[in-house]
């Protein structure tokens, strides 16, 4: 007979149990960014039980990672429609990587 498989979602909770006393030893400021980065981890539970990873921690942060990216987008986004509102052009730095779209 198999072992049960916990539900992601209480994989995700049990997670973050887990750095109970990591948090603890954080500043107050710094405890609530902790808990956004979880809330984050929280909008991708669905993604986690498809992926069904040995290592649940990698999928929470690839969660928040996603959150990030997205949030990175959205204001490079906003910083180019306020240049182009008030005529500003960013200086062309390249990034370390060569890749276009790197840089605001």
């Amino acid at each position: 007979m198999g072992r049960t498989v916990l539900p992601f979602s209480q994989v995700l909770e049990q997670e973050i149990q887990e750095w109970r006393k990591f948090r603890r030893g954080l500043r107050k400021e710094d405890q609530q960014f902790l808990d956004r980065l979880f809330e984050r981890a929280r909008l991708h539970v669905q993604a986690g039980v498809y992926a069904s990873r040995p290592w649940p921690f990698e999928t929470i942060l690839i969660s928040i990672l996603i959150e990030h990216e997205k949030a990175l987008v959205e204001l490079k986004e906003k910083l180019k429609t306020f240049g182009e509102r008030n005529h500003f052009i960013p200086s062309s730095h390249s990034s370390p990587t060569g890749g276009e779209g790197d840089h605001c």
